[in-house]
């Protein structure tokens, strides 16, 4: 798969399977207390920086979306349109739409939060940079970032591919990930990290990275 056409591999893909990932995770929440606090921790501080909105960026099925919007306002984008699809039939009244989270449809600065669940992980390296411009650009002055990944076992290690159910994808280097926010004015206020030994399938570390966006980010 060349990265030029990674978009339209991963889109048919999640389409083929949305169904499947719809029912496999509508209560993933329901058996990870410490998963559903770091969340309300975004939340909380999402609401009381009272900036805008939070942006479920690779949003699926939507599950996400609406414990967010639980919490205070939230919408959704997906590359699949299936998945969308889906998250509008269970989730109504919330806003889905289709797009890429490389050109994102949403003026500069208008959304108080950008949480992105496993949703890098499909994005070449090479990619990567063009989806943190778009995070960092939409995300408003003093907004909150909750990023989540699998993380190499060697952090010096940048960015590792693996086997994915559905199409190829990477695990990074959490290092890394923080520092190419930092770049653009996103910068770490907190990690948690999920060892390798809890993963019975993969074996993979987890992460959650929250980060927040300068007043006055640096010019590039």
């Amino acid at each position: 798969m060349t990265e030029a056409g990674f978009l339209e591999t991963t889109r048919t893909a999640y389409d083929a399977r949305a169904a499947e990932y719809s029912a496999l995770f509508r209560d993933h929440l329901a058996d990870k207390p410490l998963d559903r606090a770091v969340i309300d921790t975004f939340a909380d501080l999402v609401r009381a920086a009272d900036a805008g909105p939070i942006a479920d960026l690779g949003c699926g099925p939507g599950h996400y979306t609406a414990y967010l919007h639980a919490r205070g306002p939230a919408f959704g984008i997906d590359l699949s349109p299936r998945m969308i699809e889906l998250a509008r039939l269970e989730h109504p009244g919330i806003p889905f739409e289709t797009g890429s989270m490389s050109a994102l449809d949403l003026p500069g600065g208008g959304v108080g939060g950008v949480f992105s669940h496993h949703s890098i992980i499909h994005t070449p390296p090479g990619r990567l940079p063009e989806v943190f411009d778009e995070f960092a650009r939409v995300l408003a002055p003093g907004g909150r970032l909750l990023l989540s990944f699998s993380a190499t076992d060697d952090p010096a290690r940048p960015a590792e591919p693996y086997d994915h159910a559905v199409t190829r994808a990477y695990r990074w280097s959490t290092d890394l990930i923080s520092g190419m926010l930092r770049e653009r004015g996103v910068v770490e206020t907190a990690r948690v990290v999920f060892p390798g030994e809890q993963d019975e399938r993969r074996g993979f570390p987890r992460v959650f990275l929250l980060a927040g966006k300068e007043a006055d980010p640096p010019r590039r």
